[in-house]
């Protein structure tokens, strides 16, 4: 028995649009991963080009130590969800990544791991995906 052409378009949009729900907007992270993967770097900053310019001052104020304009700026992240490498409570800390326009806190945030933080993930969609980075001049 033949089926319509209209079903079988039907099927295939239905197909391709689950296949890009569930496609990953940036690689997800390995946990055996020590180092980031090569990525284009800003040649000012050393930076990888896929942070925002508000990631920059966000990065110089960790380093500072603060002070931060959110009070929820260095308290420890959870990784509840599990999607960064499995680490003890309290290595992981947050901090906003100022979103021009917002009224709240935004999306976008940074998470590093360790005191001084050695391993350094951005997520700009509220921890969905993460993106490790390196920091010039911290060890990686």
């Amino acid at each position: 028995m033949q089926r319509p052409a209209s079903l079988t378009l039907i099927a295939a949009g239905l197909a391709l649009l689950a296949g890009l729900y569930l496609w990953p907007a940036s690689p997800p992270i390995d946990p055996g991963q020590r180092k980031a993967p090569d990525i284009a770097r800003d040649t000012g900053t050393g930076l990888p080009t896929f942070l925002p310019s508000e990631a920059h001052a966000t990065i110089s104020l960790i380093r500072r130590g603060g002070p931060f304009p959110h009070r929820q700026d260095g308290q420890v992240f959870g990784n509840r969800e599990g999607h960064l490498p499995r680490q003890p409570r309290g290595w992981y800390r947050e901090y906003t990544v100022d979103t021009p326009g917002a009224r709240d806190r935004g999306a976008r945030r940074i998470v590093t791991g360790g005191q001084p933080p050695r391993a350094w993930y951005y997520s700009d969609d509220h921890y969905a995906h993460f993106r490790r980075f390196e920091v010039p001049g911290n060890p990686p």
